[in-house]
């Protein structure tokens, strides 16, 4: 005799199915890498570096072991002491490492992830082959390691770097969804944000129509003043870059006040920057860029070490997961825009 199921039950069963396959196939692609054993370097107690660190603790697969290290800037040899105790190890960055719960299998895939420049100067210079991650670390941080540490090229070990700001394509991206019709955007940059504003330029002529990008350079805060006035008269826009300008509320106020006294709207990288006055930046939050980084993660733990270009960096800018507006200033300047969501989907589509 032949026992049917009635539908319900048919379905349930083919949803479990599915489910065990799917689970299977997870695993023989290699889903020991999300149950790896993290070592996660610290060089700072910033906010954005502790609401990472904590992504991070809290996507931990069962059975996975984290491990938290301290780096001391000016010592070390040092750790850093908490308020509270963590229920992670957490050693001095030169200490040897101690594991909680169980004992790493041989199924683990070991992954050091540092957090910010500090940690990242002292990753690169451990010894040690385990895949590493360099997370973090703004376009002209990287710069400047890659400059000064030649271990990052090792060709024994696999490196990926997640910048925290997102690609110069993506900023123009967002520029062009708030204001379709423009296509001149005005730049005052300093002279260390060359990497910058080669990718800009690079961004800038690849789009479809090209933008007409103008950049000045100011050699110091003085010079602010002077590079203001021949960019703004050529601009539908001005970018505040991530650089010794954009990081320097001083700096920042000067193009703020300079774009608000000639009508036009600043963008940016920064929630910061349209708290103070910018009309728009794309932005992603410590804990998505925390995400992003376990995903980087798994790209190097599954790539292999060769020589010459292959032992190159892989370098990825941070996605744009948020878009912040400053609906005052949109108000003042007589624009009428999308929904932040709708703007996020946009930068999110396909180009």
């Amino acid at each position: 005799m032949i026992s049917v199921l009635p539908p319900s039950s048919r379905r349930l069963w083919r949803a479990a199915r599915s489910a065990l396959v799917a689970a299977l196939a997870w695993a023989a692609a290699g889903g020991s890498v999300a149950a790896a054993s993290l070592t996660v370097l610290m060089g700072d107690d910033m906010a954005a570096s502790s609401e990472f660190v904590q992504q991070l603790r809290a996507d931990q697969e069962p059975g996975g072991r984290f491990e938290l290290v301290r780096v001391s800037p000016g010592a070390p040899g040092a750790a850093q002491p908490e308020a509270a105790a963590a229920p992670d190890t957490e050693r001095a960055a030169n200490a040897g490492v101690r594991t909680r719960g169980l004992r790493p299998s041989a199924a683990d895939t070991p992954l050091t992830m540092a957090v910010g420049p500090a940690a990242a100067r002292a990753a690169v210079e451990r010894p040690g082959q385990e895949p590493l991650v360099l997370a973090m670390l703004s376009r002209l941080e990287y710069e400047t390691l890659k400059a000064s540490s030649p271990a990052l090229r090792r060709g024994d070990r696999r490196v990926g770097v997640l910048l925290r700001d997102p690609a110069m394509a993506d900023q123009l991206a967002l520029v062009n969804a708030v204001l379709p019709q423009k296509h001149r955007v005005g730049v005052v940059a300093t002279p260390e944000s060359e990497p910058l504003v080669r990718e800009l330029q690079r961004a800038a002529q690849g789009a479809n129509p090209a933008w007409d990008l103008r950049v000045e350079y100011a050699p110091d805060a003085r010079s602010i003043a002077s590079a203001l006035r021949l960019v703004v008269p050529e601009s539908d826009a001005l970018m505040v870059l991530p650089d010794l300008i954009g990081d320097n509320q001083a700096a920042t106020l000067s193009v703020l006040r300079a774009a608000a006294t000639a009508g036009l709207p600043v963008f940016g990288a920064s929630e910061g920057l349209v708290r103070s006055g910018g009309l728009a930046a794309a932005v992603s939050t410590p804990s998505q860029l925390a995400q992003q980084a376990r995903q980087l993660g798994q790209k190097v733990a599954s790539a292999g070490t060769g020589s010459g270009n292959n032992n190159a960096p892989l370098v990825e800018a941070a996605t744009p997961a948020t878009v912040r507006v400053n609906a005052t200033v949109a108000r003042g300047l007589g624009l009428r825009l999308p929904e932040e969501r709708e703007l996020t989907d946009r930068l999110a589509a396909p180009r």
